[in-house]
């Protein structure tokens, strides 16, 4: 089986371009996402499978199920018929996934998950969190916040293969290791 991330860079790299070249980098991203998450729901993915559609009919039925006409642009219309008269509709979330990597590159920016204990209920908190996260790692960030009750206490962050580990569940694990050794 191919590679989704092998087959999707080219394609994510190639809107990426287009979508510089015109100043539409941002704008295209909320439709982007909405076309990922549709190929994945299962009468979506079901019909894309069929054989006897050809490409225009599956890239016209995914067009028309995008919210407000408006909001689509003809170059990205266009990106999506191309997709899949290449038979390539299913790799559109990894396709997405990859364009969104490029955007973070380009601001100078990572992806972060940021691990909590407990919901952290203030957006004060957040931005605190994540200012001195930047701070530390010298980079901006995209985060995203979960929740981990396993974590007893503090953070964990991951950014790319980084894992930052301030909780308490890594702290007590460290002092165990220290006191096994």
């Amino acid at each position: 089986m191919i590679e989704f991330a092998t087959v999707a860079r080219p394609y994510a790299k190639a809107l990426f371009e287009l979508a510089e070249k015109y100043q539409q980098a941002q704008n295209w991203l909320p439709v982007l996402n909405q076309m990922a998450w549709l190929v994945q729901q299962p009468k979506m993915e079901l019909f894309i499978s069929q054989t006897d559609l050809d490409a225009a009919q599956k890239a016209a039925s995914l067009l028309n199920l995008l919210d407000g006409e408006d909001v689509l642009d003809a170059k990205l219309s266009n990106f999506v018929r191309i997709v899949a008269e290449e038979k390539r509709l299913s790799v559109l979330p990894e396709i997405v996934k990859q364009y969104q990597t490029l955007m973070l590159e380009k601001n100078h920016a990572k992806k972060a998950v940021i691990y909590t204990a407990y919901d952290m209920v203030s957006e004060g908190q957040r931005a605190k969190v994540i200012s001195d996260l930047e701070q530390h790692l010298g980079a901006g960030l995209q985060a995203e916040f979960r929740t981990d009750s396993n974590l007893i206490g503090g953070l964990k962050v991951v950014v790319g293969d980084q894992v930052l580990d301030l909780s308490v569940q890594g702290k007590l694990a460290k002092l165990y290791a220290t006191m096994t050794s």
